[in-house]
């Protein structure tokens, strides 16, 4: 799964919190998180924590396919 790092940031922004409060949040490392705001895929499950942690569903961080 590919999630699209401009959302990510954008929703962070919105809630106004950082990384390492998604990091506390969500269970996901903070590498994985680099990783993902770096462009890279992630698993389902990391997807699932993020939007989670998030409060929001998955597709609206997902890039558009």
């Amino acid at each position: 799964m590919r999630i699209d790092r401009v959302k990510l940031v954008s929703e962070l922004a919105r809630q106004d919190l950082n990384q390492k409060k998604l990091v506390e949040m969500s269970g996901v490392s903070r590498a994985t998180i680099n990783y993902i705001r770096g462009g890279k895929s992630c698993s389902d499950e990391v997807g699932e924590k993020l939007a989670k942690a998030l409060g929001v569903p998955i597709k609206a961080l997902l890039e558009n396919q």
